[in-house]
C-alpha cells in the first residue's frame, strides 16, 4: 500500500466507506471502495456496481461494472466514471452536492436533487429539474436554489470542454 497520503490525510490504497446522503440528510446507501491518487482538493475512489441492475435511459448500471468516483471537497458536485468489467467506459454520472467531507475513513456526500450525464455517444442529459422545482428550495433557500443552478452549469461545461475530471479518461462520443 502506498504510504503517501492526500490532503484530506487518506492514504492511497486505503479502503474506504462511501455514504451517500439525501438531499434532506438522511442516509441513501453506504458501500466501500478504494483510494486512489487524488490532486488537491479532491478524494477518487475506484468502487464496484453492488447493487441490482439500474437503467436510468441514458446509462446502465450493471453488478461487476466499476466506477472512478471524483469527490471534490470544495466544489458542489461529484462526478463517477462508469466502466465494464472489460473497461469499456460506459458514460458519466455526476451529482450536484454540498462539497464532500471526509471524516476519518468515510467519504460523505450531500446529494442536492441535479444529476448530469453523458451517455456513450457524448450526449449530455440534465435529469431530476423536477425534483428540485418541487423541493420549495426557490421560495425557502434561493442562494442554495442558485448554487445547485449554478453547479448544474458548472457540470455541463467541464464535461463539454473535457476539464478535470472529465480529462481523465479519453473524451467519449465523436
Amino acid at each position: 500500500m502506498d504510504s503517501r497520503a492526500n490532503d484530506a490525510g487518506l492514504r492511497f490504497g486505503a479502503e474506504v466507506t462511501v455514504v451517500k446522503l439525501r438531499p434532506d440528510g438522511s442516509e441513501a446507501a453506504t458501500y466501500h471502495g478504494t483510494l486512489i491518487e487524488s490532486p488537491p482538493g479532491w478524494v477518487v475512489v475506484r468502487a464496484s456496481w453492488t447493487f441490482r441492475r439500474i437503467d436510468i435511459g441514458q446509462l446502465v448500471f450493471e453488478p461487476d461494472d466499476y466506477l472512478i468516483e471524483y469527490f471534490s471537497t470544495t466544489l458542489p458536485f461529484n462526478a463517477f466514471a462508469i466502466f465494464t468489467p472489460e473497461e469499456t467506459l460506459k458514460g458519466w454520472y455526476c451529482n450536484v452536492t454540498h462539497p464532500t467531507e471526509v471524516r476519518g475513513r468515510t467519504i460523505y456526500w450531500h446529494d442536492l436533487f441535479i444529476d448530469v450525464v453523458q451517455d456513450s455517444s457524448g450526449k449530455i442529459f440534465v435529469l431530476d429539474e423536477d425534483e428540485l422545482s418541487e423541493s420549495g428550495l426557490c421560495r425557502e433557500m434561493p442562494q442554495l436554489h442558485a448554487m445547485i443552478q449554478d453547479a448544474r452549469d458548472s457540470l455541463v461545461e467541464k464535461m463539454r470542454s473535457g476539464e478535470y475530471p472529465f480529462s481523465e479518461f479519453a473524451q467519449i462520443g465523436p
